[in-house]
């Protein structure tokens, strides 16, 4: 199979789909893969480092994807590549389709074969090509959180760990899961005070037992929910419907009872959000202000860190691209039945019943839309 892998044009994304180590594993399987000149430069590997492993190198954005059978991408195509995008293709990266309908319906017309990272699905419910990038995530937010609580920054002044004398900072996590916690355990390693809000009693319980003693749980309910946000330095959003749009779970009513100049990170801002008064930004332009209320929305932020990053990435997405490379999607996807929960569009329709909820559209269930 030919392999594209095309250089990122999202504003400030500098991760790439895949490594030279990676590139060498699939020529030595036999597989072709071009690479977009600069495409590495980002998270340091140099055209050179790509050569030298087999792949071919191409000044051109638009050959990458003319040729490439599948492409493998980290961020959603933007409008201006969808036009290169061809029927039958298989594009392989996060897509979040359920948190924009133009992207859900510019991709739809394409016709293509859209596998998506974040509803690649393991029996135990797992996400495996979310986990890596959620793990970052939850550990930036508060990282990100923190920065942002400095004055000079616009926020209220407030060293997350305190010091002997001054009680730390109050730290609230909406979502227990992968994000939560490691938001939680980033937090609680430097000092502040946390309380991780779930819907789930057995993750809370599970959560209760390994944290440190700085980290407490609580059952997530509207009452709850206000009552934490309005002792909170730091309110991280760390909410997932696997392919469906976030919980709106903080409404504006709500934002009102926070102090004055705390900050919020929503990190399920690339799903709609779970504060209702969050919307995308970019790491040029982060943080916004509502009602006194500092807003950091970035919709990408393991791209901030693109060694570690593409790294943790590829770990996790490789072999995938090996099984759908070797055997094509479809067969493919008849062998492994997380491949098969990653497709969400073939020959232009919807098969992931999340997006077709979140805009009103027709739904083909997998099975059917294969002919299995």
């Amino acid at each position: 199979m030919i392999i594209g892998v095309p250089r990122e044009i999202k504003e400030a994304e500098a991760r790439v789909a895949m490594p030279p180590s990676g590139v060498e594993t699939l020529v030595a399987e036999g597989h072709e893969v071009i690479v977009e000149a600069g495409a590495g430069l980002g998270s340091g590997f140099t055209d050179e480092e790509f050569a030298q492993v087999g792949a071919q190198i191409t000044p051109s954005a638009e050959a990458v994807w003319r040729q490439g059978e599948m492409i493998v991408k980290v961020k959603e195509p933007l409008p201006q590549e969808w036009p290169y995008i061809s029927p039958g293709q298989v594009i392989f990266t996060y897509f979040h389709f359920a948190a924009s309908e133009e992207l859900t319906l510019g991709v739809l017309k394409t016709g293509c074969v859209a596998i998506t990272y974040e509803t690649v699905t393991r029996d135990n419910g797992e996400l495996p090509l979310l986990i890596p990038m959620s793990e970052v995530a939850g550990r930036m937010a508060v990282q990100e959180g923190a920065k942002y609580l400095e004055a000079r920054m616009g926020g209220r002044g407030v060293l997350l760990g305190g010091v002997p004398g001054v009680l730390p900072g109050e730290v609230v996590i909406l979502g227990g899961g992968v994000v939560g916690t490691n938001a939680a355990k980033m937090a609680a390693g430097l000092g502040a005070s946390v309380t991780i809000l779930d819907i789930d009693l057995e993750r809370l319980r599970y959560l209760d037992d390994v944290m440190p003693k700085n980290v407490h749980t609580l059952k997530s309910n509207p009452r709850n929910i206000r009552d934490s946000i309005a002792r909170a330095d730091l309110l991280i959003g760390a909410v997932l419907i696997p392919g469906a749009k976030a919980p709106r779970l903080v409404t504006r009513e709500m934002l009102k009872l926070m102090k004055p100049r705390s900050v919020v990170v929503d990190v399920s801002v690339d799903q709609g959000g779970c504060i209702e008064t969050i919307r995308p930004t970019t790491h040029t332009d982060p943080i916004y202000v509502v009602d006194d209320v500092v807003h950091y929305g970035v919709a990408n932020m393991p791209g901030a860190v693109p060694l570690t990053s593409t790294l943790a990435l590829t770990n996790a997405t490789m072999p995938y691209v090996s099984q759908i490379a070797a055997r094509g999607y479809r067969q493919a996807a008849m062998d492994n039945r997380e491949i098969l929960t990653g497709i969400n569009m073939v020959d232009g329709k919807v098969t992931w019943d999340g997006v077709a909820e979140a805009f009103g559209l027709p739904f083909t269930p997998i099975e059917e839309a294969l002919g299995l």
